[in-house]
């Protein structure tokens, strides 16, 4: 068995390299980390997001260098095979610029209602992808309603207005987006009903609380999409709860239960839910909420994005992000930005990492230290793996799965400054890694 291993590295200088492995006989006792007969919840997949940034930086790419870098991250053979990718409804903060789908005053009907402008930018992303995968699936949330739905009538900071007939009007707003994209071929497999529900913030955003997400998915958006014979999946989401220890310095309490709790405890809004989405500080909740809930299923629906130096020390932090995530819970885990220019400035000023950078002048894509910290897990680790159990020393370093095909993959990290020994036991043989100082690895033992 030890022999047929597979084992690929990356590290500061060296990405990606395919490495031998030793086959060495000893005493469980021995080993630092062992592979367990525990499994725990089903792999979904791995992906980014769309957004009309990232679509301006690939078009400074040769037609023939774009079709590369989407075979890396789309097709089923390349090197990220992506399955599951979020899109914005409207602006996200990394749109050109900040638009909705209906800025017509008082048009709850919808009759305004229009994706020409996604026509320009996301729509062709997006299919280019799915002529790559056509399995590729799906999930999108608002950044910001309408502004006419919102006080103060803004994309950024406010609250949607808690009217019956602008309730009636958003729900709608959600199902002509559903609709609208079908009609270009695209279906959208989930909606996610805010993006970061308590960020109050200078871009596109929206804050709700956790009675009104209750309110609105159990009395307006539920029923819209069951009176349209919409299949679509509504998740509670994008859940950025706030950083408890960070309440704790400020003197104020936080109530993990304050958003799914809330939500979930209500059978007639629970109904309607199929899953949870958690990105920033909702990595302090998820763990409390997938064990209340573990029927559901959950997401990390945005990385944590950095500060657009794409360090190797930032990569090593993103590489914790994914163990987090996957230890408690997660079916999938999204990037943000798949692609963006250098230092990946957004239109109102804020530098953010991505898994490529494009180079307008030389028009030549990079692969940063997060596209590998990505490609160590979603290369190997299929839609329909299963996550299963670690244990000794070095589980808090790493991660494992079971693929349908029975073979076993290991995502581990070196976070030290000098090389260390792993002796991994898989119940039937001893298998012998020097691990590089800072350095990802993926093992991959049939």
């Amino acid at each position: 068995m030890g022999q047929t291993a597979k084992w690929f590295s990356s590290t500061q200088t060296a990405s990606w390299t395919e490495k031998s492995t030793e086959s060495r006989t000893f005493s469980p006792a021995l080993s630092n980390l062992a592979i367990t007969e525990s499994a725990y919840q089903t792999v979904e997949g791995f992906g980014g997001c769309f957004n009309e940034l990232g679509f301006a930086a690939l078009s400074h790419l040769s037609e023939e260098a774009r079709a590369a870098v989407m075979h890396e991250l789309f097709h089923p053979e390349g090197e990220q095979r992506f399955s599951i990718c979020r899109l914005p409804i409207g602006a996200s903060d990394y749109a050109l610029e900040w638009y909705s789908l209906n800025e017509t005053d008082g048009d709850v009907a919808m009759e305004h209602f229009s994706i020409e402008r996604d026509r320009k930018y996301l729509i062709p992303y997006i299919k280019e992808a799915l002529a790559l995968n056509p399995q590729l699936k799906l999930f999108a949330s608002p950044w910001s309603p309408p502004t006419w739905m919102k006080t103060p009538k803004a994309y950024n900071y406010g609250t949607l207005r808690w009217e019956k007939d602008i309730l009636e009007g958003y729900a709608l707003y959600f199902v002509k987006f559903v609709q609208a994209y079908q009609e270009e071929g695209i279906t959208i497999h989930q909606v996610h009903v805010q993006n970061e529900v308590v960020a109050d913030q200078k871009f596109p955003s929206c804050v709700w609380t956790g009675e009104q997400l209750r309110e609105f998915i159990r009395d307006y958006l539920g029923p819209a999409f069951e009176q349209h014979g919409l299949d679509t999946e509504i998740w509670l989401g994008t859940i950025n709860a706030p950083d408890p220890w960070l309440e704790l310095m400020k003197g104020t309490t936080n109530d993990y239960d304050a958003y799914a709790g809330l939500v979930l405890s209500d059978p007639e809004a629970y109904k309607y839910i199929k899953g949870v989405g958690y990105q920033w500080a909702g990595k302090y909740a998820i763990a409390r909420t997938s064990q209340s809930y573990p029927e559901l299923r959950y997401m990390q629906t945005e990385n944590e994005c950095g500060d657009g130096k794409n360090t190797w020390a930032y990569a090593k932090y993103v590489f914790h992000l994914y163990q987090h995530y996957f230890s408690n819970g997660v079916n999938s885990y999204i990037y943000w930005n798949m692609a963006l220019e250098p230092k990946g400035r957004s239109t109102w000023g804020w530098e953010q990492n991505a898994m490529i950078t494009v180079e307008p002048d030389t028009k030549r894509a990079i692969n940063n230290p997060e596209y590998y910290v990505m490609k160590h897990f979603s290369h190997f680790v299929a839609p329909g793996s299963k996550r299963i159990g670690l244990q000794g020393p070095w589980s808090g370093h790493a991660i494992a799965f079971k693929r349908e095909d029975g073979s076993r993959v290991i995502v581990i990290i070196n976070p030290y400054t000098d090389t260390r020994e792993l002796r991994l036991s898989d119940g039937e043989a001893g298998h012998v890694f020097e691990l590089e100082p800072e350095s990802f690895h993926t093992i991959v033992l049939p």
